[in-house]
């Protein structure tokens, strides 16, 4: 039997076909046996972990190549990695958009992967290339102009591969779930948790056995292993193709809320009908889910009035006249709620920051403080600065873990939340171990810096072993697991379904922004302090103060947590009118009798 040819041509079995809106590779109504799941996420899984690979293998060795190898000074370095890093994960805004709009997620991931592939072979043709290389002697003081131009342009091309690969390579993921389906809305609960672990792996071999070669071989071959990961596993991404779903492109997303704007703006003088039931909404929507009307943008209420966006969606004649309306004019009840939806995740994106400021330290400054302690095991191997970056990813792999195979069932049965807890709170708990990360740093650099006016041989390697930083790598990646994955949860299943690509790139900008904030709080600091005393940024780390700006991170993020914590038990989360299967998804109360073949449809409120 041929699979029908679009969803809403004739009524299909939901445990058969795949009725989300989704197709195969061939354009048909995907078979939910031989599609998605996790036989298409592994293979999308696999190009995730090529790419965190590459990107972390580049990005925590990045400050002591800049130091090394282009002799910039520790506060230039610095600002430098945060730049880099602040681009790279803002591009995604930009890439998640082309990708709902208009190229789709899965030839958003190829064509970005292309571009990485391209700044990869720049990069390592400036490492072998004697017209491209830093210096023509084996010893140089400062990097040829050219040098950095080429080094800069190839970490900049990988900026804007990732932004496309990042915003697209999730949710084209999050996608081979169908949230209408009870067992795969299910697994995809546990998909965000599997994706980190995997990913942590790409994080783990990056940061050992990449920056090993870097440090022990040279950059140019450890970027000719990056070259061939990303190659073949790009491969493996083009086979799975048969087995994934893939959605439409939409048009621009930010059409339909600029049209709400408008609508509610021509029709501000109407009065609010006083029942929400006489609000327009259609039956179905070509991309997506309805959603139910809310009274409030949030319990407290914000400063744009619910009322006022409900007047976009106000009837001025019947219902066969509405639909003849410009969406200038006249919207939908579910455009409406999206509009709600993102005024909504403002406040909890603008919360979040401070936490990524204190992710943004990983890869510079705690780095950095690995590079002046002992990092020998036993009396030959030396661990690469780098690689201490490891302990961080073994961290989120133990609390992911954790979290899915013993929080998750446990808070199950306590709360009844298919979740375990509201993603927010997930959130929340992860913060918490933010301001214990930067606790403990400030005391381990404390102490670094005694032991550094104590030794004799003071500005060389310390006798202090690097094992001292684990603590706070290992804290933080805890708290990764939490607010990270928390992070990308929200952002995935918050933003109106014509979003998700845009939606993985806003988790991806609050790391980017607060690395332009880190930056930004550098130069504020170091302009403060230098005016007032000691600055607490020097040429080197015995020369700076750093324990004294982890104190400042730590005192921040703890008071913004307070905010957190207010915002969180007011939020509300989004209200979708759901098509289900009963046969699929019985209801709570069990008291249906007609489960079996009969395929009925039920709306239900999430």
């Amino acid at each position: 039997m041929e699979p029908p040819e679009r969803a809403d041509s004739i009524e299909v079995d939901g445990e058969k076909w795949v009725c989300d809106s989704s197709v195969d590779h061939k354009g048909r109504v995907p078979l939910r046996a031989h599609t998605g799941v996790w036989k298409a996420s592994l293979f999308i899984i696999a190009i995730e972990f090529s790419e965190r690979l590459s990107y972390f293998g580049i990005a925590t060795s990045l400050i002591i190549y800049l130091t090394k190898v282009i002799h910039q000074d520790l506060k230039t370095a610095a600002k430098s990695v945060n730049y880099w890093s602040g681009v790279t994960t803002l591009m995604p805004l930009f890439g998640g958009f082309v990708a709902d709009a208009y190229l789709g997620r899965f030839s958003t991931v190829l064509f970005s992967s292309l571009i990485y592939l391209l700044g990869l072979t720049l990069l390592t043709m400036s490492q072998f290339l004697p017209c491209l290389k830093a210096c023509e002697e084996a010893i140089c003081h400062k990097a040829r102009k050219v040098h950095e131009i080429v080094f800069f342009l190839a970490i900049y091309l990988i900026s804007i591969g990732t932004g496309g690969h990042k915003a697209s390579l999730e949710s084209f993921g999050a996608d081979q779930f169908d949230d209408d389906h009870c067992e795969e809305r299910k697994k995809k609960m546990s998909y965000f948790n599997w994706w980190n672990f995997g990913l942590c792996f790409g994080v783990i071999l990056g940061v050992t056995l990449i920056v090993y070669v870097q440090d022990h071989m040279s950059w140019g071959a450890a970027d000719i292993i990056l070259i061939i990961v990303m190659a073949l596993s790009l491969v493996i991404f083009t086979i799975g193709r048969p087995f994934y779903r893939y959605r439409a492109p939409s048009g621009s997303p930010l059409k339909p809320m600029l049209q709400v704007l408008v609508a509610a703006v021509r029709k501000r003088n109407l009065p609010h009908p006083p029942n929400p039931a006489e609000l327009y909404q259609v039956s179905k929507v070509d991309h997506g889910r309805l959603l139910c009307h809310t009274e409030k943008l949030n319990k407290s209420g914000t400063p744009l009035s619910c009322r006022f966006l409900d007047k976009a969606a106000i009837l001025e004649g019947t219902e066969n006249f509405a639909e003849k309306q410009s969406p200038w004019r006249l919207a939908t009840v579910t455009n409406v709620e999206e509009m709600k939806l993102i005024i909504n995740m403002i406040p909890v994106w603008l919360a979040t920051l401070p936490f990524g400021i204190c992710v943004a330290q990983c890869s510079t400054f705690f780095i950095k403080q690995a590079t002046t302690l002992n990092r020998k095991i036993g009396n030959d191997f030396e661990i690469p600065a780098a690689s201490i970056f490891s302990l961080a990813a073994i961290g989120m792999i133990i609390s992911v873990t954790t979290y899915e195979k013993i929080l998750v069932p446990t808070l199950r049965r306590k709360t009844g939340n298919e979740r375990g807890i509201k993603i927010l709170q997930r959130i929340g708990t992860g913060m918490v171990f933010s301001i214990a990360t930067m606790v403990v740093a400030a005391l381990v650099e404390k102490k670094r810096l005694s032991v550094a006016e104590k030794d004799p041989l003071k500005g060389s390697r310390l006798s202090m072993s690097v094992f001292w930083l684990a603590p706070q790598y290992l804290i933080i990646g805890i708290g990764d697991g939490f607010t990270l994955v928390g992070l990308q949860e929200y952002f995935y299943d918050q933003v109106p379904d014509s979003m998700r690509s845009l939606g993985i790139a806003f988790y991806l900008s609050v790391i980017g922004a607060a690395n332009f904030l880190s930056s930004l709080l550098i130069t504020v600091v170091d302009h403060v302090t230098e005016k007032y005393g000691n600055g607490w940024f020097g040429k080197d780390l015995n020369s700076s103060r750093l324990a004294n700006f982890y104190w400042l991170l730590a005192a921040i993020t703890a008071a913004n947590l307070f905010v957190f914590v207010f915002l969180a038990r007011r939020y509300s989360y989004k209200n979708v009118q759901r098509n289900v299967a009963v046969a699929a998804c019985p209801p709570a109360n069990n008291n249906n009798n007609n489960q079996g073949d009969l395929v009925l449809e039920i709306e239900v409120k999430r």
